[in-house]
């Protein structure tokens, strides 16, 4: 393996499109990295974004050949999530990869193995457990706040992509849907606070047939047919003795669940949005009121999203550079390959058990990524 330490990782972007610039604004935020290159399948669009952060456009292929080049970061679509990994890995990149990690488990098996052959670090979207709000509520788990944790829900409910999203297909179909496309930040923080999941039983339906895109764009106005389940209720069995209600909806307009709600022996806990890093933990210690946990003055919790008129926090590349930082320690990262590859084993299981209506087995296990300090969080900063 290369060495690193005392120099700045290279790293070449993979795909340029919305959410590529998170990233790439982002990067500045953080030590030992550095954009070098970037490439989309849409040459348009690459040159685009090289001129906005100072940096190279080519092809993919050079930009896997290019010497400068340490660490990929995937940002493609779900779809191709694998073949890009894998030819990084196979280039001799590190890689960190937007979620889901591949669109099946036997692709993201692969994904680690092949990571591990080579002795390169594999890294996987959501990092958003590593931001102010996750911390908090690692910590307040760590110490005991609610006990042995027994039970606990976790709700994204929504009405989907197509009133805002002017290309909204691919979301529906198999690899997508709300349970791929939302799922791993909620199952990524609750494997982070409770550890790893056992079995899963589940139901799963479509809300509708066909969907209309309302939002405006070259097709506004038109249906397509929708070949995924949009809403999946769940019950996950976790190694610990823990249960969880999950589900996940893009057929709902108006609810009151909270985002992820945990209860133990000694008390209950109340999360936000896992898709921040930001939001208000809540600690209620054995049914008093709520004592509540702002997390807009903390470290990778204070609002920075969306850039004109900020109201959530989004530090995309905190995972990046926990993983670099891996690198020089010689450690996994926390929002490692594995990590994401148990995530994905629970959607797979989920679809399977609700196709099956009956338990399913989750295929592996995972240690839980061990708790970013506070310390450590402020010193990946530039």
């Amino acid at each position: 393996m290369k060495a690193y330490l005392g120099t700045k990782l290279g790293i070449g972007v993979v795909g340029c499109g919305n959410i590529s610039m998170t990233y790439l604004r982002n990067a500045a935020l953080f030590a030992g990295v550095e954009l070098r290159v970037c490439a989309d399948i849409s040459t348009d669009m690459s040159a685009l974004r090289a001129k906005e952060y100072g940096i190279r456009a080519m092809e993919v292929d050079a930009l896997l050949a290019d010497p400068e080049v340490d660490l990929v970061v995937n940002l493609t679509i779900p779809a191709v999530h694998f073949d890009v990994t894998m030819s990084a890995l196979s280039a001799g990149k590190h890689v960190f990869t937007e979620k889901p990690l591949a669109t099946t488990a036997a692709e993201g098996r692969k994904l680690v193995a092949e990571a591990r052959s080579r002795s390169l670090l594999l890294g996987s979207a959501p990092d958003t457990f590593l931001g102010a709000a996750g911390r908090r509520a690692r910590s307040l788990m760590d110490a005991g706040a609610i006990g042995r944790p027994v039970s606990g829900t976790a709700f994204m409910f929504g009405r989907g992509m197509e009133h805002w999203h002017p290309n909204p297909q691919f979301y529906y179909q198999p690899g997508g849907g709300p349970l791929f496309d939302m799922g791993p930040y909620y199952l990524t923080m609750l494997v982070n606070l409770l550890g790893p999941v056992k079995s899963v039983m589940a139901m799963a339906t479509k809300g509708q047939e066909e969907r209309l895109i309302t939002a405006d764009g070259p097709f506004k106005n038109s249906t397509f047919k929708v070949g995924t389940p949009t809403s999946v209720l769940s019950l996950l069995e976790f190694q610990s003795g823990a249960t969880v209600n999950f589900g996940v909806s893009w057929d709902v307009f108006r609810h009151s669940n909270h985002p992820i709600e945990l209860h133990g022996t000694e008390g209950s806990l109340r999360l936000p949005d896992p898709d921040t890093f930001g939001g208000t933990v809540s600690l209620s210690e054995r049914g008093a009121e709520w004592k509540n946990f702002e997390s807009e003055g903390e470290l990778y919790g204070a609002p920075n999203w969306p850039y004109n008129a900020p109201e959530r926090a989004n530090y995309r590349m905190l995972g990046v550079a926990d993983l670099v930082r891996a690198l020089g320690d010689g450690r996994a990262p926390r929002a490692s390959g594995d990590l994401a590859l148990h995530v994905l084993e629970i959607m797979e299981a989920t679809l399977a058990s609700s196709e099956s209506r009956s338990a399913i087995v989750v295929a592996g296990t995972v240690a839980r990524p061990p708790l970013l300090g506070e310390d450590e969080a402020r010193s990946l900063l530039a």
